[in-house]
């Protein structure tokens, strides 16, 4: 996949996007309509449920930022991973998502979570 950071970078850049009407339309331009989002937290449909699903998370972790890590493909197949954190420990939360790309969009992202802290 010639441009599996691309599709990545789109992604981490909704994930970080805390302004909701920007954050919408980047969802529009890189997630297929009735894409899905899975991960052993939470999972959605759509955009307004993928939009929901990240504002969740940033309600939940204020001030954390995702960072691209790494990221390849093939055909319409994508692997990326990433890690999740506040400035003084970016990387606190990694993952590694696997998605189907179509047409330059999201279908399908299928998330796991490689590192999570201990519980306090």
């Amino acid at each position: 996949m010639d441009n599996a950071n691309t599709v990545a970078e789109r992604y981490i850049a909704v994930w970080n996007e805390t302004d909701a009407t920007r954050r919408r339309t980047l969802i529009r331009e890189s997630w297929l309509e009735d894409a899905t989002y899975v991960d052993p937290l939470m999972s959605g449909e759509g955009h307004a449920e993928i939009e929901g699903l990240v504002s969740a998370v940033q309600a939940r972790f204020p001030g954390f930022r995702f960072a691209l890590i790494s990221a390849d493909g093939y055909g319409d197949r994508l692997r990326f991973s990433w890690k999740l954190g506040p400035a003084d420990n970016d990387d606190m939360i990694e993952g590694t998502d696997f998605a189907i790309v179509e047409d330059g969009r999201l279908k399908e992202v299928h998330g796991f979570l490689d590192k999570v802290p201990a519980a306090a």
